[in-house]
């Protein structure tokens, strides 16, 4: 056992030599032609280009390097030829390029679980779109790329397959199908991943790699099922394709794929036929890297099993063609002949940084220039200082008008409340509730003009606005304020008026519809050193109440929610706060919503 493991090892060594024993044999050199007619065709016109100094043509041969690159499978090769282009372009300032590329740059980041830069070029591809329909696939593809639910991102996809429809856009058609296809197996609805991916065959027809690709795919969605049979067929058919075309790429990689199912079924003696067939078609191409695939699955098997004779064997005839191997890959000289012009094109950059610095160096020596410039610079900052100062002063005087504007809808119903009082000839209760009524008018009044208040005050406000309310609804509702204990409410500042709507949401859209009595909790709580209120209440919840409301009542809670963010928006600006809310709810068996408010600690405002 220990003779195989040396094997195992050493064959593995010699497979990570190629690049060393290609650069001792100059006589392969001579046998190589190209890496391909069109990756050599687009690297000679990268390096003609950055000879000149086109900027234009330069960021073109970068892009076109970058799709040679994409369909080679080479990712980030053609995310680092991407980015150049950007930049070139971004020189350029031309928008439709910039789009085009950012788009083509946050796919292949998204393919290499580079989420967070995919979102982030998604969202700069929408901005820089020409037109609607390219600005409204990126933002789809930013938010679907930001959701980590998959029922929303099924709906963005959806979206998307709409617009690229209505485009005839085939080829992103077929993406689009492929991502809807992967969301529906997140969503463990099989037979509609395959339908998906049949439907992304039928625009992708153009593209023979690109449908292989996809039936695969289905291949492995069947195989997921256990449904053995129907993904060897698949895998079956591909491989009398390629045969058939003479594609021994595809052929050996179907063999592999065919191993892989024969070894799930439980048919190893079929498995290690396909993977010997593959080893050897592999051998006599000359395709190391299948070779090594095929290799390592033979031997870890035989290694399992205790086939010494098998591995032995295999290793004999593996050394036997090992130099024919190496000698008959002209992927290796490939791969050091683009090495070689890729230093080219490095070393061409950097001529071309130089060219550029000597000549921004040059602009810079007419003093004149630099003069007037520089006084230039000063009147824009001082104007600059100017604008910043009224912008601040108007967002100052927007964030107090959002807070002394008063709710109708409230006011409206406190008026009927006292009406009803007065009509049931209940004056004390009519009494109480205008004395409560003008005490709470009378507190925001007085608190309009403050952006922040202690929280102290603000309870004692938030307290007797829930006071009015649950004496108007009294059968409907109790209410609990809680205050953590490390919580200083005559220090600590929280936003005034931010807290109020949410209650007012919460007992007016969720409590007052219950049969039976509900709670309203409020509590103000120290987390991490941030300030954090939720507003929990067991009402019917939003999608109940949605349903339940009127036109008056949509809109109203509409402009309760747009008047919240726009003030915690004024706030964050002007004071550099991170304040923000998020509304949940409750999943079933429990109903009702929580809504939470961060602020941070503040205690002293300035």
């Amino acid at each position: 056992m220990r003779l195989i493991n040396l094997l195992y090892s050493l064959v593995f060594l010699l497979l990570l030599l190629p690049t060393e024993v290609m650069a001792q044999q100059d006589t392969i050199v001579k046998k190589s032609k190209t890496v391909s007619k069109k990756m050599s065709s687009a690297t000679d016109e990268l390096k003609e280009s950055l000879s000149t100094n086109d900027e234009a043509k330069i960021a073109k041969n970068y892009e076109n390097v970058a799709q040679n690159f994409i369909k080679k499978g080479d990712n980030p090769k053609a995310e680092e030829y991407l980015k150049k282009a950007l930049t070139s372009y971004t020189k350029l300032n031309n928008n439709t390029a910039i789009a085009r590329v950012t788009r083509s740059l946050a796919k292949i980041q998204e393919s290499q679980n580079k989420l967070k830069d995919a979102s982030a070029n998604y969202k700069m591809a929408s901005e820089a779109a020409a037109d609607k329909e390219t600005e409204v696939l990126n933002k789809n593809d930013y938010n679907r790329v930001q959701a980590s639910a998959p029922i929303v991102q099924r709906e963005l996809i959806g979206s998307n397959i709409s617009i690229l429809e209505k485009e005839n856009r085939k080829e992103e058609l077929a993406e689009a199908y492929v991502q809807k296809a992967a969301n529906s197996m997140q969503l463990n609805d099989k037979d509609d991943a395959i339908g998906n991916l049949n439907q992304a065959i039928v625009y992708a027809k153009e593209s023979p790699k690109k449908v292989i690709e996809i039936k695969n795919e289905i291949a492995k969605v069947y195989a997921s099922k256990n449904q053995f049979d129907e993904a060897i067929a698949i895998n079956k058919n591909l491989l009398a394709e390629a045969e058939n075309k003479k594609d021994f790429d595809t052929q050996i990689k179907q063999m592999q794929s065919l191993a892989t199912l024969y070894f799930k079924k439980n048919e190893p003696e079929n498995a290690i036929k396909s993977l010997q067939n593959a080893y050897k078609l592999a051998t006599q191409k000359g395709n190391s890297t299948e070779v090594k695939k095929s290799l390592s699955a033979l031997l870890a098997y035989y290694k399992d099993h205790g086939k010494d004779k098998e591995s032995i064997a295999l290793y004999d005839d593996f050394f036997k063609n090992f130099e024919q191997l190496i000698q008959s890959d002209s992927t290796l000289i490939d791969a050091k002949l683009f090495q070689v012009t890729e230093d080219k094109i490095h070393q061409l950059e950097k001529e071309k940084s130089l060219k550029d610095e000597l000549i921004a160096k040059k602009n810079t020596f007419n003093y004149f220039l630099i003069g007037a410039i520089g006084l230039l610079l000063i009147f824009f900052g001082l104007i600059a200082k100017a604008l910043f100062s009224i912008k601040k002063k108007n967002k100052e005087i927007a964030l107090q008008s959002l807070r002394r504007e008063m709710n109708p809808h409230f006011i409206f119903n406190s008026l009927n409340s006292v009406n009803q009082f007065i009509s049931q000839n209940k004056e004390l209760e009519a009494n109480k509730y205008l004395t409560n009524y003008s005490n709470l008018m009378r507190n925001m009044m007085e608190n309009s003009n403050k952006d922040f208040v202690t929280i102290g005050n603000e309870i004692e406000q938030l307290k007797k606005y829930l006071d009015l309310e649950h004496l108007r609804f009294q059968d409907k509702f109790d209410y609990k304020i809680e205050v953590d204990e490390a919580l200083d409410t005559e220090a600590v500042f929280v936003p005034n008026m931010i807290i109020q709507p949410h209650l007012e949401n919460a007992i007016w859209h969720g409590l007052r519809y219950r049969d039976d009595k509900g709670l309203l909790l409020l509590q103000f709580k120290l987390d991490n050193g941030k300030v954090a209120v939720i507003i929990d209440d067991n009402g019917i919840g939003l999608t109940k109440s949605n349903e339940l409301k009127t036109q008056n009542q949509k809109v109203h809670q509409s402009r309760g929610l747009t008047n919240t963010k726009e003030r915690i928006a004024l706030l964050n600006d002007l004071y550099k706060k991170e304040i923000s809310f998020q509304i949940i709810e409750k999943e079933s068996p429990e109903t009702g919503t929580i809504v939470t408010i961060d602020f941070p600690l503040i205690e002293k405002i300035g």
